[in-house]
């Protein structure tokens, strides 16, 4: 089975439209992580009773961000996809922020994008567009999913689209330059 780490991402640089891979759909409980050795999907955790995703969530393929993984992404759509799911979305923004573990800490940013096939998102273009109350919900997901594994997620921004496919890009550009090696 190829590995799904290394699709194409399909970046149309005009439009913000790439394609992304959902670990993890919205509603679910279960946090599932891409396994490229198995080509699988593995259980990564499970989060306590009464929190779950607020939406699906997964990564942008050929791309590796500061933690060594492939970039984060959270997708704004209408209902979950499933499991390894392959989706177009369109990057609307970026959530920065530092995650700690064992004292150390690292950069840990998130895309936000809405799937182009969604109707209740449709007209999204940027992080400014989504409601304040989604937004803060959003973060404060990660900084409660984050203290139950037992780090700490710290927001320090937001941004537009531009500041988002300039991370993406990096990311882009950090994959390459590891396949190099």
């Amino acid at each position: 089975m190829a590995n799904l780490e290394y699709l194409p991402h399909h970046l149309d640089t005009e439009t913000g439209i790439c394609q992304a891979i959902i670990e993890t759909p919205k509603g679910w409980r279960n946090k599932f992580d891409y396994d490229p050795d198995s080509g699988l999907f593995k259980l990564g955790g499970l989060l306590p009773e009464g929190m779950m995703f607020p939406f699906d969530f997964g990564f942008i393929p050929s791309t590796l961000a500061a933690d060594g993984d492939p970039v984060d992404v959270m997708v704004l759509m209408d209902a979950p996809a499933h499991v390894g799911c392959l989706i177009e979305v369109r990057i609307i923004g970026i959530i920065s922020a530092e995650q700690t573990e064992d004292g150390k800490t690292e950069r840990n940013d998130r895309l936000l994008g809405v799937a182009v096939h969604s109707y209740e998102h449709e007209d999204l273009q940027s992080i400014s567009e989504v409601s304040k109350t989604l937004l803060d919900q959003v973060e404060e997901f990660f900084v409660s999913y984050n203290k139950q594994r037992a780090k700490k997620f710290k927001v320090t921004g937001t941004g537009g689209p531009k500041k988002a496919l300039k991370f993406l890009k990096s990311g882009i550009q950090a994959h390459k330059n590891a396949k190099k090696k």
